[in-house]
């Protein structure tokens, strides 16, 4: 059985961090605050046996399955309570929390965060650590997924590795053409309002579309200065920001 050394704080040790997304699962091993690697899994119902007997800090938005990792001795499950944000909401999500909290301690405050998920949120916090707010809409691969499964016609579709032609001659790549067009604007439109309120906010954006996103934007959007820069582990990063100890 993991036993924490005595007096001691758990980021000055290997440990592991999970997130249960409403997807997969997302782990990853750190020394300190040093990300060493990172996965995914898909989130299923049986969960996996824990490796490496090593302490977790563990959050999720699948509150079903929150209560098994909270049996094991090592596991430290995360709450909003444990986040350091002034004026949280108590329907946050703590994946929004706790990747606010990495991209400002890493980055920098004022921040706002766009996670590229099953949803796609902007999160927002000032230089006093203070949640500004947000948006929530579906991310890319919801959209495409809702119009093949409510629609009798139209076609489930990948998305290319670059920017498509706006004006599409076929059903496929006008579907990709409208979500993506309009997400782009949409991204934009609220980066410039927040830039109107916050001018040197960083902008950061994370979760798995992150990259084909990004590769979107700036194709789209090329002589701008509202390019967020891209980082996988903000989530983790905010788990290392709040140096508290495993009992």
């Amino acid at each position: 059985m993991y036993q924490s050394p005595p007096s001691s704080i758990l980021y000055d040790y290997p440990w592991l961090g999970l997130m249960l997304g409403n997807s997969r699962r997302h782990w990853a091993k750190l020394l300190g605050t040093t990300v060493l690697e990172a996965w995914d899994e898909e989130n299923t119902d049986q969960p996996p046996t824990l490796k490496d007997n090593l302490p977790l800090l563990l959050a999720s938005v699948v509150s079903e399955q929150t209560p098994h990792w909270a049996t094991s001795p090592q596991v430290r499950v995360l709450t909003l309570a444990d986040i350091p944000l002034k004026g949280m909401y108590s329907t946050l999500g703590i994946d929004r929390a706790l990747a606010v909290l990495g991209g400002g301690t890493h980055f920098g405050w004022p921040v706002l965060v766009i996670d590229a998920g099953t949803a796609l949120t902007l999160t927002g916090a000032d230089a006093e650590q203070r949640l500004v707010g947000g948006a929530i809409l579906p991310g890319l691969g919801l959209q495409r997924s809702s119009l093949a499964q409510k629609t009798a016609a139209l076609p489930d579709i990948e998305f290319p590795p670059h920017l498509p032609q706006r004006w599409a001659m076929q059903t496929s790549e006008a579907i990709q053409s409208g979500i993506i067009y309009t997400l782009l604007a949409g991204i934009r439109d609220f980066i410039e309002a927040w830039r109107e309120q916050y001018p040197n906010s960083t902008l950061v954006i994370t979760g798995g579309d992150r990259n084909l996103l990004l590769s979107y934007f700036t194709k789209q959007f090329p002589d701008t200065d509202i390019h967020p820069v891209a980082d996988p582990h903000l989530i983790f990063r905010g788990m290392a920001a709040l140096k508290t100890e495993h009992e």
